[in-house]
């Protein structure tokens, strides 16, 4: 088993503590939180102990670690963790600025960084990549991705959470990378402020359509909302020559209900963390792999590249027109 620490009990670490603290490869050996009564109590849950950062990069033991902790401490935590020779799970985004993230190419290009874009473990998903990659509709042409959420988040997290595309359509930016199989050579974005107007106070969008185009010229439509009304809506449609893949949302059960008014199905589920349950497991199986020796399939360069279209689509708005990259 491989002993790792967690750097960040909150809401997303409490979800890879318990993940990691299950599985057969791993043993959760260290919480890691400025926060003493956080890391107390997922310590005392997972049967862990607490622990300082420096405990967790200086114990030779110790062969991994989870950043898990707020975005600002992403990129500084995973130069420390690379220099101390550590695999590192780290949350997106790498960090909230472009430069910044570029200076550190010489010490994590060749890290073993797993940049935590759980889309791209999600099982529906991967599964459409799998039928584009066969060729079964022919070539990719366009893809249009949708990502909404329930409802929009209290302003408090707006103000330092990086804004829409740097928090949110950060994700997106890493699909359409993913399935479009080239690099984005043109950000457009438009931007209102529909769902909140606090939103707006802080400076950031509520509401964004962005569209991007390759040099082949393939293009992507991705949508947001901070709203849906509905639930969480996560869908994805790629156009290829021959056909279309589809990857629609996922209801709470499979069951409908038949009647003289046609058929109802279940609700949306309406919450991220249920939605992507299993990916974020199998995120984890994916850092086992790491810890044994296998390669990130998306790490440190794909940050990068994800953060560069967020800061794109940001100055598009601003500016009104397209933005090269």
């Amino acid at each position: 088993m491989h002993k790792i620490a967690l750097i960040g009990a909150g809401r997303i670490g409490r979800i890879h503590a318990r993940n990691a603290a299950l599985h057969p490869g791993l043993h959760l050996a260290g919480i890691v939180d400025p926060m003493e009564a956080s890391a107390q109590s997922l310590a005392q849950e997972w049967n862990s102990s607490v622990i300082s950062l420096d405990q967790a990069l200086s114990d030779d033991s110790i062969d991994g670690v989870i950043i898990a902790s707020s975005t600002d401490t992403h990129l500084d935590y995973s130069l420390r963790a690379a220099a101390a020779g550590k695999a590192i799970f780290c949350e997106k985004p790498i960090d909230q600025d472009l430069a910044r993230a570029k200076s550190a190419a010489g010490q994590l290009s060749d890290a073993r960084l797993l940049l935590a874009f759980n889309r791209r473990f999600d099982p529906n998903f991967q599964a459409l990549k799998q039928r584009l990659d066969s060729g079964v509709v022919g070539t990719l042409e366009s893809l249009q991705i949708t990502s909404n959420d329930p409802s929009p988040p209290p302003p408090s997290y707006v103000a330092v959470s990086g804004g829409l595309f740097k928090d949110m359509a950060i994700h997106d930016f890493d699909m359409a990378r993913w399935l479009l199989g080239e690099e984005v050579v043109e950000v457009f974005a438009a931007g209102s402020c529909l769902v909140d107007p606090e939103i707006g106070k802080l400076g950031d969008v509520d509401t964004a359509r962005t569209l991007l185009r390759t040099a082949s010229g393939r293009l992507c439509v991705i949508a947001n909302s901070r709203r849906s009304g509905f639930g969480y809506d996560q869908r994805i449609e790629a156009y290829a020559s021959a056909g279309m893949v589809r990857a629609d949302n996922v209801t709470e059960s499979t069951v409908q209900v038949w009647g003289e008014n046609g058929a109802a199905a279940d609700k949306f589920q309406n919450f991220f963390l249920d939605r992507y349950a299993e990916a974020y497991r199998r995120e984890m199986d994916h850092f086992v792999d790491i810890l044994e020796g296998g390669k990130p399939s998306v790490g440190y360069a794909d940050g990068v590249a994800a953060l560069a279209l967020a800061e794109a689509a940001a100055e598009s708005v601003v500016v009104g027109k397209a933005v090269k990259l």
